[in-house]
């Protein structure tokens, strides 16, 4: 009676790793071959398996019956029972009682009104009347909701079957009644959606007893009709006046049997028709597939198996109530976060970010790109400057007229913008600060299985952040207190008074102010490209094309875009001339960052625009893109650069006082830019000694100290519930796992096969999708003769394997077909 001797443990072998994978298949994506029943309601898919077991065991009713996916395993055995997954070791001996606990369950997820569910039931039967089958009996497929029904239920059922049919390793036998349309059937089109070349699907017609007189369904049985691949078997299920007479699943074989012995247009073929023979080709073909998938199957297996190893040895060693384990976890704990840390801020080559910035560069950017533009925007503009010096001269003087040009006056205007520096300078503290502590975070997170632990280490390493936080910005101010201390006039770099009088003289500042304005730095070389990358023109009205993005190149004297980064097609180049920079506030509903670019002297920047807006993605991104116009000369809108200084001078009617106005301001100039590139140099080398090196070390040294002082280390390794249940996963998973692949070991498939028949014609079924092939012809159904049987016909569509599993149609790249709403499918849970 087996379908394919030598083989007859392989279906059992699938049954015990569905039992040996119970727990993991959800977390582990293992799918065991199976068979998945697929049809329209009422098309008798029920009463298909019903004649396989022998017994009556399903609900019956109208409508809707089946509502939530049944996994039906059948196993040849001695005496006959049931057992479901979800009453473990209860065995049913009364079918009705099984159809009573069906119908229980279904009610338990789905209510009594028709609603339904794709969490699984699975029932096992043994019995002397079967072969080995795994098959799955799937809710028809509906169109009208009716009771509790959503209003999307026809899409909600399909996507149910999909989850089940688009699996490589499940067939599919797509149940049809003889007296519907064929060519119209949704369980083929289903099939043919995932399965284009037919190699996974099985017709099954059934109600040939109720065609009108004079009709027969031999063309189509016979394969020349309508072709399928692996072709169509026909069946005779009892009616509901049988069902309701109560009568006999025996008698209704034989009765079956008589059938297609009698009519003459299938006693022909009545040795390959009927339920017995269905059964006996469903165990061969689902045996030859269990074949065909099993080594791959295995290297899944292995390869889910590597993937836990790590873990579950850990887990296996960790004894939750043992204290010497608790204290060893506790120093490979904190050892481990302290090497974190150490590697978020130093850098490391494994585990590295590739998406966004963290740790060390992140305050990399602040010390080399937030903090030199603060220094800049901090600067007063040139006429209120000029101004400050005006006053301090003429109210050092008094009532006198000075022939001299004080010195008292330099010194209050530079420690002046000495005392600016405090509050860029607690910023840049600040900002480093808050890094850290985001860094930390980012660590302890790893710490989250136990809870009372990650919160006391939280708590203690974010004081001693605080603590030298509050240390360096001290530092920070007394830095800033020892500069006003003493105007040290005999600084190497220091131009000093006679060389000020002489740039007077001369009315040659434009070195002095370059310098000044880069703060020390050299003007980069003209043809040194300072910045390459993407920005988005966002202030272009879109008549005239809209907010469009190019490739920009930032050089010293000019912005240049181009179409792309091949930088082959230049759209504009920019000169930096009398350019400055202005912040633009971020759009309600915008995700991105702007700033602007202006002319000083009112011209348009490009075409008649007055300004250009450019977007990046990123507010690291738009720092990097300020620091580097900064670079290139392009100042905050507040900072003005031209060949005499900044903005137009203050007009005086003394020549003398205007003449001691202009020395004092070079000597301003040149004292403060080595202020900015002493302050450049010393605010990364304070921060990074009183906090990033205390920090580290604390963690290193001395948080292990302090935890252990709390007195409760016991206490502190209590682990989250939600361990706890990933722990025991984690463990049942590596064990079942195991348990499967041992399974597997034990299994040679050096044993026959029957080959796969060859590809038929199967365009004559229509596509779920609107979509016509191109030079495609519909083709009414109508008897065609015998379908080829070896030229091979490429399939209506190209099939590619999407990331999930699913199969989707290339002619429609990520778009599920038509008759499949446009989402991906629910999970299915385990159903345990």
């Amino acid at each position: 009676m087996m379908g394919n001797r030598g083989m007859e443990d392989l279906i059992p072998l699938v049954n015990r790793l569905q039992d040996a994978l119970s727990g993991v298949q959800q977390s582990c994506s293992l799918h065991l071959p199976q068979i998945a029943v697929v049809g329209g309601q009422s098309a008798g898919k029920s009463s298909v398996l019903e004649n396989f077991v022998g017994r009556d065991f399903l609900p019956r009713g109208s409508g809707i019956v089946t509502r939530r996916p049944l996994i039906l395993q059948l196993l040849s055995a001695d005496t006959e029972y049931g057992e479901f997954s979800h009453c473990k070791g209860k065995k049913f001996t009364d079918f009705d009682e099984i159809r009573i606990e069906i119908e229980a369950e279904t009610h338990r997820l789905t209510g009594s009104n028709k609603g339904i569910s794709p969490v699984p039931i699975s029932l096992r039967i043994y019995s002397p009347h079967v072969l080995n089958l795994t098959l799955v009996d799937l809710p028809g497929i509906t169109k009208v909701p009716i009771g509790d029904q959503p209003a999307d239920i026809e899409y909600q059922i399909r996507d149910m079957i999909m989850q089940f049919i688009c699996k490589e390793n499940c067939l599919i036998l797509a149940v049809t009644p003889a007296n519907t349309d064929l060519a119209n059937s949704d369980a083929l089109k289903l099939a043919k959606d995932v399965d284009p070349q037919g190699q996974r699907t099985i017709g099954v017609i059934t109600k040939l007893d109720l065609m009108d007189e004079g009709t027969d369904a031999r063309n189509i049985l016979e394969n020349r009709l309508l072709p399928l691949r692996r072709g169509y078997i026909g069946v005779v299920n009892r009616s509901q006046k049988d069902i309701d007479g109560k009568k006999d699943i025996k008698a209704a074989l034989l009765a079956e049997k008589n059938f297609f012995l009698s009519h003459p247009a299938y006693k022909h073929m009545a040795e390959t028709t009927g339920t017995p023979y269905l059964q006996r080709i469903l165990n061969q073909q689902l045996t030859n597939h269990i074949r065909d998938t099993l080594p791959a199957f295995r290297s899944h297996l292995q390869s889910q198996l590597m993937d836990l190893n790590k873990e579950a040895e850990e887990f296996r060693q960790y004894r939750p109530d043992d204290p010497a384990r608790r204290t060893k976890m506790l120093l490979q704990l904190v050892q481990r976060l302290s090497v974190n840390f150490e590697k978020l801020i130093e850098g490391s080559g494994n585990k590295v970010d590739t998406v966004n910035l963290s740790g060390g560069a992140r305050i990399n950017r602040i010390f080399h790109e937030r903090f030199p533009y603060e220094l800049v925007k901090l600067e007063s503009d040139e006429r209120k400057l000029r101004r400050e010096i005006n006053y301090a001269i003429r109210n050092i003087h008094g009532v006198r007229t000075g022939l001299f040009t004080p010195d008292m006056a330099f010194e209050a205007i530079v420690k002046k913008q000495i005392s600016m520096l405090q509050e860029p300078c607690v910023q840049f503290v600040d900002m480093v600060s808050q890094e850290l502590i985001t860094t930390v975070y980012q660590c302890i997170n790893e710490l989250s299985s136990f809870p009372k632990l990650q919160d006391e280490t939280e708590r203690i390493v974010t004081s001693e952040i605080r603590e030298q936080e509050s240390r360096c910005r001290d530092q920070v101010l007394l830095l800033i207190d020892t500069q006003l201390a003493y105007i040290n006039t005999k600084h190497e770099d220091f131009i000093g008074f006679t060389n000020a009088q002489q740039t007077c003289k001369q009315s040659n500042k434009k070195t002095v102010a370059v310098m000044a304005g880069n703060h020390g730095v050299a003007p980069p070389s003209r043809l040194i490209v300072i910045r390459k990358g993407w920005l988005t023109i966002s202030n272009i009205g879109i008549m005239k094309g809209g907010a469009k993005e190019y490739w920009f190149i930032l050089s010293a004297e000019s912005l240049s875009w181009f179409r792309d980064d091949e930088e082959k097609e230049k759209k504009y180049m920019l000169p930096l001339d009398n350019l400055k920079l202005r912040d633009v506030e971020k759009g309600f509903l915008s995700s991105k960052f702007v700033f602007a670019i202006y002319n000083t002297e009112l011209r348009n920047v490009y075409k008649d625009y007055k300004c250009l807006e450019l977007a990046c993605c990123s507010q690291e991104e738009l720092d990097s893109w300020k620091s580097s116009l900064l670079q290139a000369g392009v100042y905050p809108e507040k900072v003005t650069v031209d060949g005499r200084g900044n903005g137009a001078p203050e007009n005086f009617s003394d020549p003398q006082l205007e003449r001691q106005v202009e020395t004092i301001r070079s000597l301003v100039d040149s004292y403060m830019s080595i202020i900015y590139k002493t302050f450049k140099d010393l605010m990364p080398k304070t921060v990074m000694h009183l906090m990033i090196n205390s920090v580290k070390e604390f963690i290193s040294s001395e948080l292990l100290a302090q935890l252990y002082a709390l007195g409760e280390c016991s206490a502190l390794m209590d682990e989250s519930p939600e361990q706890q249940q990933h722990r025991e996963e984690v463990l049942r998973q590596h064990a079942s796992l195991k348990e499967a692949l041992a399974v597997v070991g034990k299994f040679s498939t050096s044993t026959c096969t029957t080959p796969l028949p060859p590809p038929v014609d199967s365009s004559w079924i229509q596509a779920s999708s609107p979509t016509v092939r191109k030079n495609s012809v519909t083709k009414p159904v109508v008897s065609r003769g015998h379908a080829p049987s070896v030229r091979r016909v490429p399939a209506p569509h190209t099939v590619s394997k999407s990331a999930d599993g699913l199969r989707q149609l290339v002619g429609q790249p990520g778009r599920a077909p038509s008759s499949v709403p446009r989402r991906h499918p629910p999970s299915i849970p385990n159903g345990k």
